[in-house]
């Protein structure tokens, strides 16, 4: 079985776009027209120092006097560039945003569906709270690169390039200068880049990680306050938070000292053209319009390398949580959906088989061991045995929620890796013992059985479970607000909820994990009458936790230590003495209770 790769130390940084890319291509329409816009942005910048060392050099120090004409001409070529140049600028944002989210969008719903297509196994190895970062918190710092830094970035070397360039037209000394005075904080900017991934791999991690200390105690308030473990739980959530402070402050102090390093060089870049400038200008060899034009392009300079330099942080960040999208979506879904290949079901009670069957979690033992099994279409048969058994994972392995490590399914002759996922699930439905209700009405979380039910379908089948008075007696019928997880229903209502959604669905083969849940007297019977109706004309498996269940069965399978030692009827094997079984409802009968654990 795999789990979720984390990458962030196995691709990097232009591995990591790549890869990003192909997972959005979205990100690269239009790309030579953003492009087009940045270089127009780009060269514009320099039209303002440009005019500026015209307008003081050929306007007001003309020899023959002031040119009037010429000053003005240069003031309206300057306005006219800025013009152009912010319109360019707001274009190409503009573009790249509208593509940014496109993609971005796209890279969520990818990442969103694959995390479903993970096997039940592949997604119980990862904290919810660190999945649900993967597909939230790390695109958002991706989209936030994407949209503020990352074409500033290329339009920020850009505009250095044509800096450098005009720079030089006017003066190689004082060029020279200005890479000199930088030369140290591009010299680091390899090492920065390094200590900034690993520092913000650390940050994304760490996430997920608080992400997960803080939801999982709001889901659990209920047994958090029954057990008086507040204090506990806050200081596993300070905990979280101190460590992802600490990680981010280490990450943050990297920046600083590069930002600060870039603000250091700007001082001594500006102070020395200021100084060389001088003596050049005393020399004869630059004017002053030349000079102080070379003061704004060394703003124009300063400006994108302080920015490259921030950018070069969101970069890191951005791209750390990148490496973890990627790690979801690299993560091979273990259960795959043969798709138009795979074989559809007829309808009607299916027949089941085990054969050869073996199954073992990673790193552990087997669980299950050469169960060979035939189950005919239309009995109704209850899985027994000790808790640990291996009933649950009969039921997963059934169900296909898990693919066995040896051997084959069997449903009506086919292997389950070979029937169509729309045809398995139309077919096989699985009733787990807590069943999971959404934060909405009743009639929404009863449509996941059939998401085409109308009210009147709903309450036909209602009516047939016997559940028609019950619903009535809900305060808005269907309605009625489950709330989070089905909290403001009873243990036995949210019990009556799954059955009504698994007879919706009308599947074929039906598979519970009985609920034990304690419930009224009153409650349980009008469960039982519902699970009768809802097993009725079907197959159905059933793994039991209750002696009446056992007992209710055409057959009853018994599972020791993973493997399959007794099948019969209750009434024969509860009197084979000494038998597993035997010992099995001597205990139940001796504890005059229904439920066993499972």
């Amino acid at each position: 079985m795999s789990t979720v790769m984390d990458s962030g130390e196995e691709i990097g940084a232009i591995a990591t776009i790549r890869r990003g890319v192909h997972f959005s291509p979205e990100l690269k329409e239009g790309v030579w027209g953003t492009l087009a816009l940045a270089v127009v942005a780009s060269v514009g910048q320099v039209i303002v120092p440009i005019a500026v060392q015209q307008t003081l050099d050929r306007g007001l120090g003309r020899s023959g006097g002031p040119d009037v004409s010429f000053t003005v001409w240069m003031g309206v070529v300057a306005a006219f560039g800025l013009l152009v140049t912010s319109y360019a600028s707001y274009a190409m944002t503009r573009r790249l945003f509208t593509t940014s989210e496109r993609g971005l969008a796209s890279l969520r719903i990818k990442a969103f569906r694959h995390v479903h297509d993970l096997p039940l196994l592949t997604q119980n190895t990862e904290r919810r709270g660190a999945l649900v970062s993967r597909v939230t918190s790390d695109v958002d710092q991706v989209s936030q690169f994407l949209v503020f830094g990352g074409l500033l970035f290329v339009v920020s070397i850009g505009q250095v390039l044509i800096a450098t360039i005009v720079m030089l037209f006017y003066s190689w000394q004082l060029a020279l200068v200005v890479w000199l005075c930088f030369a140290p904080l591009f010299a680091s900017l390899r090492f920065f880049q390094r200590k900034l991934s690993d520092a913000y791999s650390v940050v994304r991690r760490q996430v997920g990680v608080m992400l997960s200390a803080i939801s999982e105690p709001v889901v659990g308030a209920a047994v958090v306050r029954s057990y008086a473990v507040e204090a506990r739980t806050q200081a596993r959530i300070d905990e979280a938070i101190a460590t992802h402070q600490q990680a981010s402050t280490r990450a943050q102090g990297f920046t600083a000292f590069s930002f600060s390093l870039g603000g250091v060089s700007a001082g001594l870049a500006n102070a020395g053209v200021l100084i060389v400038g001088i003596w050049l200008g005393f020399a004869g060899d630059i004017t002053a319009g030349e000079v102080l034009a070379f003061a704004f392009l060394v703003t124009l300079f300063v400006g994108p390398v302080q920015m490259g330099t921030q950018i070069l942080t969101d970069a890191q960040n951005a791209i750390a949580g990148w490496r973890r999208v990627i790690g979801i979506l690299d993560t091979p879904a273990d259960l795959v959906d043969p798709g138009p290949a795979g074989q559809v079901l007829p309808r009607g009670p299916i027949d089941v088989r085990f054969e050869d069957v073996e199954f073992a979690y990673p790193g552990g033992p087997p669980v299950l061991r050469d169960v060979t099994l035939d189950i005919e279409a239309g009995r109704r048969v209850a899985i027994v045995g000790e808790t640990g058994s291996g009933k649950s994972t009969f039921a997963k392995l059934l169900t296909r929620l898990m693919d066995p490590s040896q051997g084959a399914v069997l449903l009506d002759g086919v292997d389950v890796r070979e029937i169509g996922e729309v045809s398995l699930r139309r077919s096989v439905v699985l009733v787990p013992q807590e069943g999971f209700l959404f934060d909405d009405t009743l009639r929404a979380n009863v449509r996941y059985g059939r998401l085409d039910a109308t009210d009147d379908d709903i309450r036909a089948s209602a009516d047939e479970l016997g559940l028609t008075d019950w619903l009535d007696g809900l305060p808005r019928g269907l309605d009625t607000r489950v709330g989070q997880r089905g909290e403001s229903l009873s243990a036995g209502e949210r019990q009556l909820v799954a059955l009504l959604r698994a007879h919706l669905a009308d599947p074929d083969l039906l598979v519970l994990d009985e609920a034990t849940s304690a419930v009224d007297p009153q409650l349980e019977m009008r469960i039982g009458r519902a699970l009768e109706r809802l097993m009725g004309g079907r197959t159905s498996v059933t793994i039991a936790h209750r002696l009446s269940t056992a007992e209710g069965a055409d057959e009853v399978v018994v599972v020791d230590q993973g493997r399959v030692v007794q099948r019969g009827h209750h009434s024969v094997l509860a009197a084979e003495t000494g038998s597993v079984y035997a010992n099995l409802h001597r205990s139940w009968v001796s504890q005059q209770g229904p439920a066993l654990g499972g």
